[in-house]
Order: structure tokens, then sequence, then C-alpha cells
């Protein structure tokens, strides 16, 4: 099963590095999903150090962003201390999230690089894949996909 934009995006609760994150908990707000295939890994550590180092940008675009893969807490943990990532990370070690998004790659056993925007009423409004993994959504790629889903006033 894959989510496509115009669906309700599928709840959960993972453990994170900033405690446990319910997506539903956060209608109201614009959420973006950041699926990545694995903590510490090249392109990874390229992403999370680019929102890391754009932290001020990130935090003008008025939204909660959370990166999700399928290591576990201690993986996660360890990649955000190494390189001081800003990013709250949740721990998908089930790929249970990853399957219901439609994002998990069985071969490899990992999520595929994937943004997804969830607006404040809880739907999906932007998905973009980079499904081969060598790049990922920028700073200036969020704030083109959060434009087309202004926040409610």
């Amino acid at each position: 099963m894959s989510v496509n934009v115009g669906d309700t995006a599928p709840d959960f609760t993972l453990e994170g590095t900033e405690g446990p994150f319910t997506l539903s908990e956060h209608r109201g707000e614009r959420v973006v999903l950041l699926f990545y295939p694995g903590d510490d890994t090249a392109v990874c550590t390229k992403q999370f150090c680019a929102y890391r180092d754009a932290g001020d940008e990130m935090a003008e675009l008025g939204a909660t962003f959370v990166g999700i893969s399928t290591q576990d807490m201690t993986s996660k943990e360890s990649f955000k201390s190494k390189y001081g990532l800003t990013t709250q990370l949740l721990a998908d070690s089930d790929a249970e999230v990853s399957k219901s998004y439609g994002l998990y790659a069985k071969r490899f056993d990992m999520a595929k690089r994937t943004v997804i925007v969830v607006d404040e009423d809880g739907k999906i409004a932007h998905k973009h894949g980079n499904f081969m993994s060598m790049s990922f959504d920028d700073v200036g790629d969020l704030k083109k996909a959060l434009e087309q889903v202004p926040a409610k006033t």
C-alpha cells in the first residue's frame, strides 16, 4: 500500500530522540516526515547536517520536522550525537510505519528516501521521493513544498 497526496496520513507513535512522537498529536501543525535509508550513511549524514546547518531557515518554515528510518534508538542517539543533529529522529525498528506509507524497501530492509508533508488536518499535502537515495530534498526544496501547503491562520 502506498499513500498519495490527499490521503489521510496513517497515524503512528514512534520512539524518538526527543521522546515518543505521535503524529495525530500534531494536528493543527504542518508536519514534515523525512523518511531516510539509514543513520550515519553518506547521503543521510549530508542531508541531516544540511538541515542542522540551516537551522534558522528551518525554524522559519513553520513546520515540525522528523526523520524516520528503520534503525533502533541506540543508532538514532549515536547518529544525532555524533553530528550534533537538530532534527528529531524516530526509530521505525519494525518498519511498520515505513510499510504503512508504502516506503519500505524489503530487499534492503530500509525506508526509501521520501519527504511527506502532512497538513494541519492530517492529510498528505506533498510527497516527493528520491528513490535512488543519492540525493535529498534540501532546505530550499522543503521551503517550496511548504509554500504549496500554506499554514492556516
